[in-house]
């Protein structure tokens, strides 16, 4: 196979997701009323950013060949959070988001450390930390209700320059500033190696440990980000468990359609923002098109479920399981 060919074939689920986002946006602009304008734009992108953010958190513990069940969780912590203490002036307000990453990355850290040395499954261990999380998300926002500063809020929720949605430009950010310099690190070449084969790579000298912590500290902290975002679009905070059990799913599905292998070791968190733009098109195509939003769990099913028969396609052609490092 070419060079050219294997990079299309290692990126196909990228490459799937972006152009399954690009038809149904398309669809979507092109029906709505008003067209594409600035305002739809943004609204659309910060609806999307929010899972955008999660699905990439949950894409870290799964390139290693684990599952994080406590993301939405954490989401909701980082709402509940930000709604008490990012307020006051401008600089109170940065403080403020500076504490609410912080704790998001110590919540990860947990979840790592838990996973590390405590040796259980990450499934077990997310859903129990994820159930402490949510305990005390309820502490701090018993109800509805909270604020936020508003100066702070509206601009990570307009536009720039009137045109570009700063949500989008804040996404973008995060993946030049966080997943290409994880992506390309040491630590991070060495978290697709765990998800490869753990053993192997442990017997290799790769630092399974450290890139399971930062797996982890990451995808907490990604995922508190979404929290914050959530809090600037709502100028609000709740302690909602369907709203976190909601995010977790569609986050794990956000990863499928993106085209990382729930195995380990295979894909990106590029992709996983397209398969999370994906999931919320459709609730925008529902919208122009007039049809009831329960219709939204099947129509995501069904991309869900395509997206997981072609990425099986490739495993069914292959005969030796050698060829898929090949």
């Amino acid at each position: 196979m070419s060079t050219f060919g294997h990079r299309i074939a290692h990126n196909g689920g990228l490459l799937g997701a972006i152009a399954l986002f690009v038809v149904m946006f398309t669809i979507y602009t092109s029906n709505h009323p008003v067209g594409l304008t600035a305002a739809v734009a943004a609204t659309a992108a910060n609806k999307a950013v929010l899972l955008a953010l999660v699905a990439m958190a949950q894409t870290l513990p799964v390139l290693t060949r684990g599952l994080d069940l406590s993301v939405g969780m954490v989401f909701i912590l980082a709402n509940c959070l930000a709604s008490a203490i990012v307020v006051g002036t401008i600089g109170e307000g940065f403080l403020g988001i500076v504490a609410v990453l912080g704790v998001g990355a110590l919540a990860g850290l947990l979840n790592g450390a838990i996973v590390v040395w405590g040796r259980l499954q990450p499934i077990i261990t997310t859903l129990a930390t994820g159930a402490i999380y949510y305990g005390t998300a309820l502490f701090i926002r018993p109800g509805p209700g909270g604020d936020v500063q508003s100066d702070i809020a509206d601009f990570a929720t307009g536009q720039l320059f009137g045109v570009f949605p700063t949500s989008l430009a804040i996404l973008l950010a995060v993946v030049v500033f966080v997943w290409l310099p994880y992506r390309n690190s040491v630590l991070g070449r060495a978290a697709y190696a765990v998800g490869s084969n753990e053993q192997a790579a442990y017997m290799s000298g790769v630092p399974v440990q450290r890139a399971k912590l930062l797996a982890y500290t990451l995808a907490g902290l990604l995922a508190a980000l979404g929290g914050l975002m959530l809090t600037f679009n709502t100028y609000s905070g709740e302690a909602s468990s369907p709203i976190a059990g909601n995010y977790t799913l569609n986050s794990i599905a956000a990863v499928v359609i993106g085209g990382t292998s729930l195995f380990g070791g295979w894909g990106s968190a590029i992709g996983s923002i397209f398969g999370a733009f994906v999931l919320r098109t459709i609730e925008d195509l529902l919208f122009v098109f007039n049809l009831d939003p329960l219709w939204q769990p099947l129509f995501q099913g069904i991309v869900l479920l395509a997206a997981v028969s072609l990425g099986a396609v490739r495993i069914l052609r292959i005969r030796n399981r050698l060829e898929l490092f090949a």
